[in-house]
């Protein structure tokens, strides 16, 4: 198997130990979901990275590239639902439009066709990312002893700016999900 590929299977493991360390709610459970997630992160660029610049484009990187991010996404997203820090109804936005485009591709795989990511789709997966970090970093600030002081004096303008991120996330979700179905043949 290729590193690309080992890279691209290397975020569901990650995205299960995210689960548990944001399950685990405490100072240090959030510091290392930052830390997961930002290695996690950086997989999602450098499979593609190495993919194409050394000819290791597969059919299978292909497919499990964007499954192995909604993995990601959607687990966490479904984490920060649990928590409270986003609403109900963006996750499930979300998640409806990860699975239906994810259904449809298996479906063209089926028939032999590999449909790969599109611009919007990765732009929206890299809007997902930003939101998510700044949601991590607002837990890790927000249990933090050396972030008390400050943090609390700039708590609404994080969390307005935490849900602009989101807002936007759900909205690009929304779109790409609409490029995706009308660009499908």
């Amino acid at each position: 198997m290729s590193l690309p590929n080992i890279l691209t299977l290397s975020r569901i493991a990650f995205a299960i130990v995210l689960v548990f360390l944001l399950e685990e709610n405490s100072p240090i459970g959030n510091i290392l979901a930052a830390i997961v997630f930002a290695i996690a992160s950086l997989t999602d660029f450098y499979d593609g990275y190495l993919a194409k610049k050394r000819g290791l484009v597969s059919d299978f990187g292909k497919i499990m590239d964007p499954i192995a991010d909604k993995i990601l996404i959607l687990s966490t997203f479904g984490v920060l639902a649990h928590l409270g820090m986003i609403a109900w109804w963006m996750f499930v936005v979300i998640a409806i439009r990860e699975i239906a485009v994810t259904v449809s591709r298996l479906i063209a795989m089926r028939q032999g066709q590999v449909l790969a990511a599109e611009r919007a789709g990765k732009t929206k997966t890299v809007v997902q990312i930003i939101a998510v970090s700044g949601i991590l970093l607002f837990l890790v600030a927000q249990q933090s002893e050396f972030c008390s002081s400050w943090f609390f004096n700039a708590q609404s303008t994080w969390i307005n700016i935490n849900l602009i991120l989101m807002v936007l996330a759900v909205i690009l979700t929304v779109y790409s999900g609409f490029e995706y179905f009308r660009h499908k043949k």
